[in-house]
């Protein structure tokens, strides 16, 4: 019995030895997320020219949020519209590029908790005298971005002439070039528009709906979002979408 006990002694000490040397577990890899975006919505989402890399304030944010809740983000810049489809159908698993939160978006995609308001606000060149704000666009031509809550909000008014775009800043440069009347777009990317073109373009009326934007989510991927939502909140809290704001939507 005492040479058993020593040879299971034995036993026990090459094994402890050999965990010893053992190579130490790594950390796992971060999960990769597949979040999609129109980068062609500045000041929100766009493309840096100089560095060719995605920048906005959705990116910013999007990857803070990515930092808080541990995973990484793999970007695809594309369309609006097909970067809806895309979300509905689960070809991505988020996306963010200032996406409105409507019942209607809900029935074929997930939101998180809203992380800015914002509304839509008429847009006219600085000569313009006659349009006053969204009632006065009756008979008038109006520009909107595809897919986007402005073009649903035009669509609505009687009598009026609606040109879709792919991307808002065509729209806002067929607005200066007096090929179109009035643009509907949200309050912050009109700001950012107005910014670069001071002389030429000016908002009329008030902002004229209560909105929000959100991160949208493919419905398989309902577990990321009490991830998500818990990252907006503690970047609330620590004052880093306060900063985001102050840094692109300047003057909001």
């Amino acid at each position: 019995m005492k040479r058993f006990s020593v040879v299971i002694w034995a036993i026990l000490i090459v094994a402890l030895a050999l965990s010893a040397c053992a190579t130490p577990a790594q950390p796992s890899e971060k999960t990769k997320v597949r979040v999609a975006t129109d980068a062609t919505f500045p000041p929100f989402e766009m493309v840096d020219e100089n560095t060719k890399e995605l920048t906005g304030f959705d990116v910013e944010l999007m990857n803070a949020i990515a930092q808080k809740a541990g995973f990484e983000v793999e970007w695809v810049n594309v369309g609006f519209d097909p970067m809806l489809a895309g979300i509905a159908e689960c070809q991505y698993d988020m996306a963010i590029a200032a996406i409105t939160i409507t019942e209607e978006r809900k029935a074929s995609m997930d939101f998180s908790d809203p992380y800015i308001n914002a509304g839509q606000i008429v847009t006219v060149r600085k000569e313009t005298t006659d349009i006053g704000g969204k009632d006065d666009l009756k008979g008038k031509k109006i520009g909107a971005q595809l897919g986007t809550t402005g073009a649903i909000e035009a669509a609505k008014i009687a009598g009026a002439e609606v040109k879709s775009y792919d991307s808002y800043d065509q729209a806002f440069l067929d607005l200066a070039n007096g090929q179109i009347d009035a643009v509907i777009a949200d309050y912050p990317t009109t700001l950012a528009f107005l910014a670069t073109n001071p002389d030429k373009l000016k908002t009329v009326g008030d902002v004229f709906t209560d909105e929000n934007y959100g991160v949208a989510f493919c419905k398989k991927k309902a577990d990321l979002i009490p991830q998500v939502n818990a990252a907006i909140k503690a970047l609330k809290e620590d004052g880093t979408i306060k900063k985001l704001e102050e840094k692109w939507l300047a003057g909001k």
